[in-house]
């Protein structure tokens, strides 16, 4: 999401809300690091064929690029206008949707050009985007997710993200892997894995033991894709000089 703009006050009540989930935590391994521009506040990631195409914020920094997945290489990137705060990206129909924050638009690129098609008004607050193929699913930072018409913008359904009777907000990027929503909660390394029927959360990641190495504040993790190049779940974040493909070590509960 943004710069961060939050006190510690606020940051301790974040994690305390969280201390209370129910949901049962995954282990994981790390599989691989591999380089990532240490330059990109990270905001969406997604595959893209063999590349993974990034969107960075920051007004004056925004940006949509491909990326060589085992270099981090940027091999194409189209800046976005001054004002312009990217957020969450996905492809769909054969063409690569990003959110903005607060500008209330959504962009519209060619995937392999990331020539801007159309630029469309947007009515949330964007902070992520994925796709189940059929529709586009955007995340407000609220517990809300939506799903939405790509033709219209129109809502077809919600559902209110949970774990027991705890709502989940600060529901950053999105990745929907294997029938499975994934979420980064912004300002904690944890991803909530969501059942997109009903908004349970199934599981969580801890992924605190990935340590960029980086004291800035605003560096926290952002960038969920599946690596186009081994299949597993590959994450990083804002200013991070590493990308990291992880497994999972055991199943997703139901």
């Amino acid at each position: 999401m943004h710069r961060s703009i939050v006190t510690g006050i606020l940051l301790s009540a974040a994690m305390a809300s969280y201390a209370v989930a129910s949901a049962p935590e995954i282990p994981w391994s790390q599989i691989a690091s591999r380089p990532h521009d240490q330059r990109a506040f990270t905001e969406g990631l997604v595959a893209h064929g063999r590349v993974l195409l990034e969107s960075t914020g920051l007004e004056g920094r925004s940006s949509v690029r491909r990326v060589d997945p085992a270099t981090g290489r940027v091999l194409r990137i189209t800046h976005s206008s001054a004002r312009i705060f990217g957020e969450g990206l996905t492809v769909l129909k054969g063409s690569a949707w990003q959110l903005t924050w607060r500008n209330r638009v959504i962009n519209v690129f060619a995937p392999a050009s990331l020539r801007k098609k159309v630029t469309k008004p947007y009515p949330y607050e964007g902070w992520g985007l994925t796709t189940d193929g059929t529709s586009l699913i955007a995340s407000d930072g609220s517990p809300t997710v939506r799903w939405l018409s790509p033709g219209s913008l129109t809502i077809q359904r919600t559902i209110s993200v949970h774990d027991g009777d705890t709502a989940i907000g600060r529901l950053n990027e999105l990745e929907m892997i294997d029938g499975v929503l994934w979420s980064n909660v912004w300002l904690t390394s944890r991803i909530a894995l969501i059942d997109p029927a009903d908004g349970h959360v199934r599981a969580w990641i801890d992924l605190s033991q990935l340590n960029p190495g980086i004291s800035d504040p605003d560096a926290v993790m952002c960038g969920i894709a599946v690596d186009p190049l081994t299949h597993l779940p590959v994450v990083t974040g804002k200013f991070w000089p590493n990308m990291y493909v992880i497994r999972l070590d055991a199943p997703i509960p139901a």
